[in-house]
């Protein structure tokens, strides 16, 4: 997926470039203007596959917390049920 849209996005440069380019006779500007462009591109694409991945490893931890949150209150219903035991069991003073 990263390299079709690194493609689609250096493609869109080359275009953008040539429509902006002073005159299709001048090679150096249109390669700057696309150079220039695929840069912006390139960095644009890894800021949002930061944000992605970033957004991936946070629903993990909301998973994994989540998943914890539930196990925890079950050891807590079970030492809740061994305390009234063990509070049963005393003798009375």
């Amino acid at each position: 997926m990263k390299a079709s849209l690194l493609l689609a996005l250096v493609c869109t440069a080359v275009l953008a470039a040539g429509a902006r380019a002073d005159s299709p006779r001048e090679p150096e500007t249109l390669v700057r203007k696309v150079q220039e462009y695929a840069q912006k591109a390139t960095a644009m694409a890894k800021s949002a596959f930061g944000m992605v991945q970033e957004s991936e490893a946070a629903q993990q931890a909301r998973r994994w917390l989540s998943d914890k949150a539930d196990l925890a209150k079950q050891r807590l219903v079970w030492l809740k049920e061994k305390l009234a035991e063990l509070w049963k069991q005393m003798p009375a003073a």
